[in-house]
């Protein structure tokens, strides 16, 4: 029997990758198979999981960050000829000590999608999360020339926010004061009129529009598709024919709690494996107390170690193993 090890990062300690094989030495030591297959929705760690399970090289490219300065970013061109970019590593909040949330941009996200573009790829995928920007994706397009060029761009988006809700909901992560809120949100219904004279674009409804700060929105408007994120990333994984191929599941994720009920990685693999009829199990640095997720759970903050992001590879091997031999006990 095989254990499918499926997670998403465990932000600060392991990236996805990395949880997917601590956890697969666990159900080795439970005595049975496993198959690693680390996922993402979207967000930061989308390249590292498509680059997991497809063949494709690592590219890095000179770009603008998101307070200007120059940073070096990676991304990645699969032998089909598509791109994986994520813009949090050109515009990312991570890039910056302290953020200026009305000055932070997207261009280096539109130069590293132009360098793809350049590069040949026909079929850019764009992960969106872990921004540092509101700007409505306007440096972006600024980079591109407002244009696609001909090529598929996909946005994947890893929330549903609209446009013009970006600034209330995403702004505080991002340094923004209440002022600040005020004047990105003027910025974005500007923004959003300019794209529907421009190209008759309305993003201000649009689903996912307002992931990074707006920057979906504004691909939108010259042509770019938003999709869900972890649908893209489970596709090009190849994670149905996984499961299929599976006796039971292990996901997680550094965080679990109401927000990962809301279409995040692991909610969606709990509801493939129901499906499925596969049993499965959730691996998570911390889990909200109170919450419900139908299946066996593991936190690693309640697994007596004194530093849970230090000893996290170990802490996933052995609640894998504890939690294989549950959901494999009696078959």
């Amino acid at each position: 029997m095989t254990v499918l090890c499926c997670p998403d990062k465990f932000r600060g300690s392991l990236t996805a990758p990395e949880a997917a094989a601590a956890m697969c030495l666990g159900v080795e030591r439970a005595g049975f198979e496993a198959q690693p297959l680390p996922l993402a929705d979207g967000g930061e760690g989308t390249l590292a999981a498509i680059l997991g399970s497809r063949e494709g090289t690592v590219q890095s490219t000179r770009v603008t960050g998101p307070d200007g300065s120059p940073v070096e970013a990676e991304w990645a061109a699969l032998a089909d000829g598509t791109a994986i970019v994520e813009m949090a590593r050109a515009s990312g909040l991570a890039l910056v000590a302290r953020n200026d949330a009305l000055s932070a941009t997207t261009y280096g996200s539109g130069e590293l999608i132009a360098a793809a573009i350049a590069h040949g790829c026909r079929r850019v995928i764009v992960g969106v999360g872990g921004s540092a920007t509101t700007d409505g994706g306007l440096g972006a397009l600024d980079a591109l020339g407002w244009t696609l060029h001909g090529v598929a761009v996909e946005v994947a988006c890893d929330v549903t926010t609209t446009f013009l809700d970006a600034p209330a909901i995403f702004g505080p992560q991002k340094g923004a004061s209440p002022a600040d809120i005020a004047l990105l949100a003027e910025r974005l219904r500007d923004l959003a009129r300019r794209f529907e004279e421009l190209s008759g674009a309305d993003v201000v409804a649009l689903p996912g529009s307002g992931a990074a700060g707006g920057l979906a929105g504004g691909l939108a408007a010259i042509g770019a598709r938003l999709v869900n994120g972890f649908d893209v990333v489970a596709n090009a994984t190849g994670f149905e024919a996984a499961l299929e191929a599976s006796s039971a599941v292990l996901t997680g994720e550094g965080k679990v709690d109401a927000s990962t009920l809301t279409g995040k990685a692991v909610a969606r693999v709990l509801d493939a494996a129901r499906a499925a009829e596969r049993p499965a199990a959730v691996i998570a640095g911390g889990i909200a107390r109170g919450l419900e997720l139908g299946a066996p759970a593991r936190a690693l903050t309640a697994m007596g170690s004194g530093n849970t992001f230090r000893d996290a590879p170990a802490l996933v091997e052995a609640a894998a193993f504890e939690l294989t031999l549950e959901l494999l006990r009696d078959r």
